[in-house]
């Protein structure tokens, strides 16, 4: 399985992970909702679990991923500041749409 994460937003997920609550855990990326080829996705602190695969970064940030739901290869975590500060996951090479989610 595959993820991407851009520079911005290893750096908010880092501050997050120093805290005290993501001490010893990563994030993992879900399919909160889907309909049709539209998927929504979530971020949360979380250990790996029977189904999962830690998928590793180039921005030093590990995921845990569920290998049975093949929405998640590919998915693309970005954080952009401007227009406004905003979460958007994506998983193009599924062509679902965007969603975008605030921390």
């Amino acid at each position: 399985m595959k993820c991407k994460i851009n520079r911005n937003a290893a750096k908010e997920l880092k501050k997050m992970l120093a805290k005290e609550d993501g001490q010893g855990k990563m994030f993992r990326v879900f399919v909160s909702h889907m309909h049709g080829d539209h998927a929504h996705y979530e971020l949360m602190l979380d250990t790996p679990k029977e189904h999962d695969e830690v998928v590793k970064t180039d921005k030093d940030i590990d995921f845990i991923l569920d290998t049975r739901e093949e929405i998640l290869d590919g998915v693309w975590i970005q954080f952009f500041h401007v227009p406004k500060e905003e979460w958007v996951i994506t998983n193009p090479s599924k062509g679902s749409h965007d969603h975008q989610h605030n921390h």
